[in-house]
C-alpha cells in the first residue's frame, strides 16, 4: 500500500488561496503561511499532516497527493471544507 507525507494550507476563498500562492511562489515560507493562515487544526504545526495512505483523506486532496509531482504547491483545491494548497513531501 503506497503512503504519502504532506502539508496544506486550508483557507475560505479560492481567492485566498491564489494569494497565498503568489506569496509561496515569491519564495514565502510554507511552514510560515500555513502557521498564520491555514483554517486547519494542522496548521499550529506548519501544515504537516504526516504519513497517510489512499483513502484516509478525501477523494480530491488524495488525487493530488498520490497522482501530481512530489515537492510542488498545487491548488488551489476544493473540497467540502474549503481550498487547500498541497504540498506533497514524499511518496513510497
Amino acid at each position: 500500500m503506497p503512503k504519502a507525507c504532506a502539508c496544506h494550507i486550508l483557507v475560505k476563498t479560492a481567492a485566498e488561496a491564489e494569494k497565498l500562492k503568489q506569496l509561496l511562489a515569491k519564495g514565502a515560507s510554507f511552514h510560515e503561511l500555513a502557521k498564520k493562515h491555514s483554517l486547519c487544526p494542522s496548521g499550529k504545526k506548519g501544515g504537516d499532516l504526516g504519513e497517510f495512505k489512499p483513502g484516509q483523506m478525501v477523494r480530491a486532496f488524495d488525487e493530488v497527493v498520490f497522482k501530481k509531482s512530489v515537492l510542488e504547491v498545487h491548488g488551489p483545491i476544493k473540497t467540502q471544507f474549503g481550498y487547500h494548497l498541497i504540498k506533497t513531501l514524499y511518496r513510497s
